[in-house]
């Protein structure tokens, strides 16, 4: 019996011009509510849907716990395996958001460590509960954490990252590039190498070669590291150089507050999202063979691509920003 695949959070917000344009590619579209269980369930089953690839919200806990519930329909129904690949970030492993100091090798005892911090960090609670509900019902499941990611995507509606092009949006709304007082290490990934990736890893179930998956089944999409204020120093230089920032000189952030208001996110995230420092240690990607192509010189050097990108497409077509926003309103 063939295997659909779902992918969740694909095109952002689901409109009639975006289902319009994917159906072009003979793709099938669904406009499904992920917050009702018995509308995900009805369109799994109607669907044969075999594989989830979820993208769509790393934070809403209830929607990935139905997809999961809708998979283990599947399973009875199909009589065949299923898997949940949910996406969670690269935040609920760093410093900021309360994780403990030091390396985090994506093959040791993420899930225990998690589990004790669950409540802690929304993003974390979610890892845990769809490891525990994928378990419980049968389900395969496996957590990407993809990094900071950049670059211009290939597809047809939301083609923008968040935080970097975010930054490079509030530097030149600014006409300035400000820096964080403290300095911190980002892992990051081109979005060509992270398409890859997901790629690999289906390319490894509908094989059927065996990958650590479960409470073992954590992947960190990290391609290189990089530092912000390395990032910040080539993004004034190239911003000045098409006067579009009045100097080069990158200056220190007065305030979080200051930094939220211009960025447009919460208070609450930015130490999060722009002062984590992360020690990701990628050793699971070797087990789906993904080699990234991309590399810190190669993102540091084509830094003006980040700021063709934002020129061209304005802001990023994603729910991420919105639901930091619900998240800080508790």
């Amino acid at each position: 019996m063939e295997t659909n695949i779902l992918i969740t959070g694909a095109a952002g917000y689901m409109s009639e011009e975006q289902a319009i344009a994917l159906s072009k590619l003979e793709i099938t579209v669904l406009q499904l509510d992920l917050t009702n269980e018995n509308a995900v369930v009805e369109s799994i089953l109607r669907h044969n849907v075999g594989i989830v690839i979820h993208t769509a919200s790393s934070l809403n806990t209830d929607i990935a716990l139905h997809l999961v519930t809708a998979l283990a329909k599947q399973k009875e129904v199909s009589k065949q395996e299923t898997y949940m690949i949910h996406t969670s970030g690269e935040s609920a492993f760093t410093t900021s958001s309360g994780w403990p100091h030091g390396e985090t090798n994506d093959a040791g005892p993420l899930f225990e460590t998690e589990k004790e911090l669950a409540d802690s960090y929304p993003l974390r609670k979610t890892d845990v509960s769809v490891i525990e509900h994928a378990k419980a019902t049968g389900v395969t499941s496996f957590i990407v954490i993809p990094p900071m990611v950049y670059g211009k995507g290939s597809g047809q509606w939301n083609q923008l990252s968040v935080l970097l092009p975010v930054y490079v949006q509030g530097s030149i709304s600014a006409k300035a590039v400000r820096k964080f007082a403290n300095d911190g290490t980002v892992s990051a990934v081109h979005i060509s190498d992270i398409a890859v990736f997901y790629e690999k890893m289906v390319e490894k179930i509908l094989l059927k070669e065996p990958i650590p998956s479960g409470e073992k089944g954590y992947y960190f999409a990290k391609a290189h590291d990089v530092q912000w204020w390395e990032v910040f120093d080539q993004l004034a230089v190239a911003l000045e150089a098409r006067g579009l920032a009045t100097n080069s000189t990158v200056e220190t952030w007065p305030d979080d507050e200051t930094a939220a208001k211009v960025l447009g996110v919460p208070v609450q995230f930015v130490s999060i999202l722009w002062q984590s420092v992360s020690h990701m240690f990628a050793v699971n990607k070797q087990e789906i063979g993904w080699e990234p192509v991309w590399d810190k010189e190669r993102l540091l050097t084509n830094i003006d691509d980040e700021i063709d990108a934002v020129l061209e497409l304005g802001q990023a077509k994603s729910s991420l920003v919105a639901s930091l926003f619900d998240a800080a309103k508790g």
